[in-house]
């Protein structure tokens, strides 16, 4: 049922008619073996029996008239496309909660520009990670915060980022392409108008799945900019100094303080955080077995 599914749920989108035909056409199938237009035409527009056949449902059966592919899957994705009631909460795929921590990481970002701000971030912040700096020389503290952000990033990847339906998209759109090039070949006005229409409400569909994906974006940054903004404050807002090497870089060498510029402008505090974020967040991934892509099909 897994390619049935997404084939029912389409005609299901295109209202009430294409199911109620679907049926039609499922029991007199299942009643006498085969269908054909003359057993349905009473009940069924020419329209809606070309979009079955053209949907991949209704096949046909060597000549002797056609045939449900997957009955059990139709039937059953029959019974699962019944209309709920939407839920005033959601839009897009965000809930309350997304929205209000959207906001939260919009507020953040004031931050980055704002002294006030990173002062009374930075300083909340500092009381669980303050002991933990006059433990542990700060670029292990920096290194333990990689790993912090990258774990919590990648677990609110794989719980909020919906992959099998990126997927069952991108299939969609690969389905209605070939529909149409079969279509254009054999020269069928019709049903060429119709997919075009199906082809831009399935690119609407996509592109409010695309909108969906900022979704977990928007808890990661909630998570990660407090932590970046601490170091910050930690290296720029304290006063920290060190007065040794702070630590020896490849290629580059000994870094004698965490302002200094390593890479271009970029210093070494954020190099450094850099570097660690993104090698462990590929290793947490793969022993996490976390999908960021759909996977190809």
């Amino acid at each position: 049922m897994a390619r049935t599914a997404p084939k029912v749920d389409r005609l299901a989108d295109e209202g009430e008619a294409m199911t109620d035909a679907l049926a039609t056409v499922l029991s007199v199938a299942e009643e006498k073996g085969t269908v054909t237009w003359s057993d349905v035409s009473d009940d069924l527009t020419s329209g809606e029996w070309g979009r079955l056949i053209e949907s991949g449902l209704l096949i046909d059966a060597d000549g002797e008239g056609f045939v449900i592919d997957d009955p059990d899957g139709v039937r059953e994705a029959l019974d699962e496309s019944d209309p709920e009631p939407a839920d005033d909460d959601e839009d897009g795929g965000w809930s309350t909660w997304d929205k209000l921590a959207g906001l939260a990481t919009l507020g953040l970002f004031a931050g980055y520009s704002l002294t006030s701000v990173r002062d009374a971030i930075g300083g909340v912040i500092d009381i669980a990670l303050g002991p933990l700096a006059e433990l542990v020389p700060f670029y292990v503290v920096i290194l333990v915060l990689a790993v912090f952000t990258g774990t919590t990033s990648s677990i609110l990847q794989d719980q909020l980022m919906d992959m099998d339906g990126m997927q069952d998209s991108q299939e969609q759109i690969k389905d209605i392409q070939n529909r149409l090039e079969d279509a254009k070949e054999r020269g069928d006005d019709e049903a060429v108008e119709r997919i075009e229409q199906e082809q831009m409400e399935a690119m609407t569909e996509q592109m409010g799945s695309m909108f969906a994906m900022f979704r977990p974006m928007v808890w990661i940054m909630l998570i990660n900019i407090p932590v970046f903004l601490w170091i910050y404050w930690m290296v720029f807002g304290t006063g920290m100094t060190v007065e040794a090497p702070v630590m020896t870089f490849p290629i580059i060498g000994e870094v004698a303080s965490w302002q200094e510029g390593v890479a271009g402008p970029m210093q070494a505090w954020i190099v450094w955080y850099f570097l660690c974020s993104i090698s462990f967040t590929q290793i947490i991934r793969k022993a996490l077995n976390v999908e960021t892509s759909p996977t190809a099909s």
